[in-house]
């Protein structure tokens, strides 16, 4: 098996630059193939080769490198939901290892990751909690969560802090549903987990199922299109998603949320945090704190007045 895993995104040429941006949340050494600029004219000549001549030049591709010790699915579920909330046809491949193994191949890597009073573990390893701390069992298969990741992190951190006991939560963009399991452990009353990615939605409810949660029911949503809030309005609301996605939900989801509802915005690059900050307040909230681990941030906001 390669050490290395070479995941690529093909999509339209005048996509590849934003395609780039979503894979360098995840990795910055970047290999771009674009071919919309090459010629036979001038100094290029008869040297170029026949192949990059006669390559598709309405089409090109962005590519990282995946190392042994990570998730393939995690990665390329990460990617796939952001493309999709941000409705670009974007096609995923992978070279160095079979699509079948996306999801065993990096289990031998995964360990307990403690985050506070709260205990991430592989679902097929045996733990034993301390007194005190609290444990999610976490099998991600093809979604993305499994809190090894910088944003996810941040989250569960976050709400360990802020988070009211009794809380009505609404995850949005929930992968794994390691965010639910998350605040249904740690006193939420109730957890309702939207996804784009009926995959995600899917693995969610089997991650729910396993851990016994009765307080989280799961659900495709494209955005705030199919929340249900009939049981009434949000205590407080996670959305760990992309800068883009979190600007275009800013203008509606204060409708889904109590007078003094909380909001964590995540998977924020530290380069977009100022759109961000801008939306929050253009949008009637104000922050009340944030958190940042490498160049990613998580801000905590409220209504403002």
């Amino acid at each position: 098996m390669a050490e290395w895993t070479k995941l690529s995104a093909k999509g339209k040429t005048e996509d590849l630059e934003q395609i780039a941006a979503v894979m360098s949340m995840l990795d910055n050494g970047l290999m771009i193939e674009d071919f919309s600029d090459v010629t036979t004219d001038g100094v290029y000549g008869d040297l170029i080769d026949e192949s990059i001549l006669n390559a598709d030049r309405e089409h090109g591709a962005v590519s990282l490198f995946v190392p042994a010790e990570k998730s393939v699915a995690e990665y390329a579920t990460f990617l796939r939901e952001r493309f999709s909330a941000l409705g670009m046809e974007v096609t995923l491949s992978t070279e160095g290892m079979r699509e079948e193994d996306w999801a065993e191949s990096w289990k031998q890597y995964y360990k307990p990751i403690p985050l506070g009073r709260v205990t991430v573990v592989p679902a097929w390893q045996e733990y034993t909690p301390a007194e005190g701390e609290a444990i999610i069992r976490m099998d991600p298969g093809m979604a993305f969560g499994t809190g090894t990741h910088e944003t996810t992190r941040l989250v569960m951190r976050f709400l360990q802090d802020v988070l009211p006991a009794g809380a009505r939560v609404l995850d949005l963009g929930c992968g794994s549903g390691i965010l639910s399991l998350c605040a249904s452990k740690l006193g939420a009353s109730f957890c309702a987990a939207y996804d784009i990615d009926p995959v995600a939605v899917r693995v969610a409810r089997e991650n729910v199922e396993a851990d016994g949660a009765e307080n989280i029911v799961c659900g495709v949503s494209d955005l705030l299109s199919s929340v249900d809030r009939s049981g009434g309005l949000y205590d407080f609301v996670v959305a760990n998603i992309v800068a883009d996605v979190i600007i275009r939900l800013l203008p509606d989801v204060g409708d889904y949320m109590t007078a003094s509802g909380r909001m964590i915005v995540s998977g924020i690059i530290s380069p977009r945090a100022d759109e961000v900050r801008a939306a929050i307040a253009a949008n009637g909230f104000s922050v009340v704190e944030e958190r940042q681990e490498n160049d990613w941030l998580a801000i905590l906001i409220e209504k403002a007045g």
